[in-house]
């Protein structure tokens, strides 16, 4: 059997979908014959934790190694999960980390991190390492690793590095040394993996000494055996149930989806008291004032945050699921991994979102209604005719074929054969 270092600073028992693609990835990696070691963060604060994750990581006998570090997480560990702040409140601490902190603020958790990882390739043998990120500084602990020890080294990009959605530079230099740093990064890189072709192709773009075969794409994906497992919950009535689950966060809102439904109630109120909203995830403050404000409150159901078993449970006792992308820069490589959990209860999606990844993918799934992500009219028209369609009992049904090309074991399977095909002959 193989034998891999897996460097994740997100991994249970943090929650939020950021953990999902190692967790799954590490998961199924046994039963490619790969034995994954799994090198982490300690005891941080953060604004969800999930332990029925961290015990799917225990029942698939994971080995987790922990490190610590000073990074602003950390210092706040005693509080264990801590409220997240309003949106406003949240974009000007990121800024400023940004200003502060290159490549990201988690500088301190990496450095410990390598030690750790240090003795663990000293101690042991390895045939490869695997970074996924963000964080970035990750990346740069893994390029030290590879230098060092010359082991085969594989980065997995969950979103851009340089130029993404979230970055903020505060002068030249800033927007320099990230660069730099990614590109020292590739440079050591063996292969490449990121979860879309927009991701590829702007990375391609900006590093071109990097050829089309060096980037890999393994998209998100669903755990099939989360679905086969978990049974709905049966319905009280035969109103429309349209989930979101997940957070909002700086690229995404559900205002224009929130006054779609508001007009809706105004010109067909027949219609919205036969369906209910219901959110699962981080509603946040603002959207619940809006929510108030418009005086929806009897349609919507506010679940807060729930573990991952439990948010697929209301996934698949909706009706409809709906996913939201703002604009933004670069927004079109944005491809939650939401949707693909979603696409796994074959359920019809209305997405709110751009052009780009999400929308490509929304398209091919075969059971979407897609809409521009700020057109109230177009929202407001379209949970009209899925509504009409629901009384009918005539919602589309997806592409099973389609959907079944995003099982995390299936993915788990390609990613290990692209491990395996780098692994050097000497380290067999």
């Amino acid at each position: 059997m193989f034998k891999v270092l897996v460097i994740a600073y997100y991994y249970p028992p943090l929650g939020l979908s950021g953990v999902q693609r190692t967790l799954k990835f590490v998961k199924y990696m046994k039963q490619n014959n790969w034995e994954p070691v799994v090198l982490t963060t300690g005891n941080i604060a953060y604004f969800a934790h999930d332990y029925s994750l961290l015990q799917e990581s225990n029942d698939a006998g994971v080995r987790i190694v922990r490190a610590g570090g000073r990074g602003p997480n950390s210092l706040l560990s005693k509080y264990g999960t801590v409220t997240i702040p309003r949106e406003f409140i949240r974009k000007i601490f990121n800024r400023i980390s940004q200003a502060i902190y290159i490549p990201d603020n988690k500088i301190s958790w990496a450095k410990a991190a390598y030690q750790t990882a240090e003795d663990l390739l000293a101690a042991e043998k390895f045939n490869a390492i695997f970074v996924t990120g963000p964080p970035f500084s990750a990346f740069v602990l893994g390029s030290k690793l590879k230098k060092k020890f010359n082991i085969p080294l594989f980065l997995d990009y969950r979103d851009l590095w340089f130029g993404s959605y979230f970055a903020f530079y505060l002068t030249p230099l800033h927007k320099l040394l990230q660069k730099r740093y990614e590109y020292l990064a590739l440079k050591s890189a063996d292969r490449i993996f990121v979860t879309n072709r927009k991701i590829k192709e702007n990375i391609l773009n900006l590093f071109q000494f990097l050829t089309f075969e060096d980037i890999v794409i393994l998209p998100h994906g669903y755990d099939a055996e989360d679905f086969e497992k978990l049974k709905p919950i049966p319905k009280p009535n035969d109103k429309m149930i349209i989930t979101y689950s997940g957070i909002f966060i700086e690229y995404n809102s559900p205002k224009y989806f929130i006054q779609a439904f508001k007009e809706l109630s105004i010109e067909r109120p027949d219609v919205t008291q036969d369906i209910e909203l219901h959110f699962v995830g981080f509603l946040r403050k603002e959207n619940k004032k809006l929510i108030k404000k418009l005086k929806l409150e009897r349609f919507v159901k506010d679940h807060g945050y729930m573990n991952h078993s439990d948010s697929i449970i209301k996934i698949k006792s909706s009706d409809i699921l709906w996913i939201m992308i703002g604009r933004k820069r670069n927004i079109d490589a944005i491809l939650p991994g939401k949707l693909y959990e979603y696409m796994g209860s074959m359920k019809p999606i209305i997405a709110c979102v751009p052009e780009g990844a999400a929308r490509i993918a929304a398209k091919e799934y075969g059971a979407s209604f897609i809409t521009e992500p700020d057109d109230i009219n177009q929202i407001k028209n379209t949970i009209l005719e899925v509504y009409k369609l629901y009384k009918k009992n005539q919602l589309p049904s997806p592409d099973a074929e389609y959907v079944s090309k995003y099982r995390r074991d299936f993915l788990t399977e390609q990613l290990t054969k692209q491990m395996q095909f780098m692994v050097k002959d000497d380290l067999i």
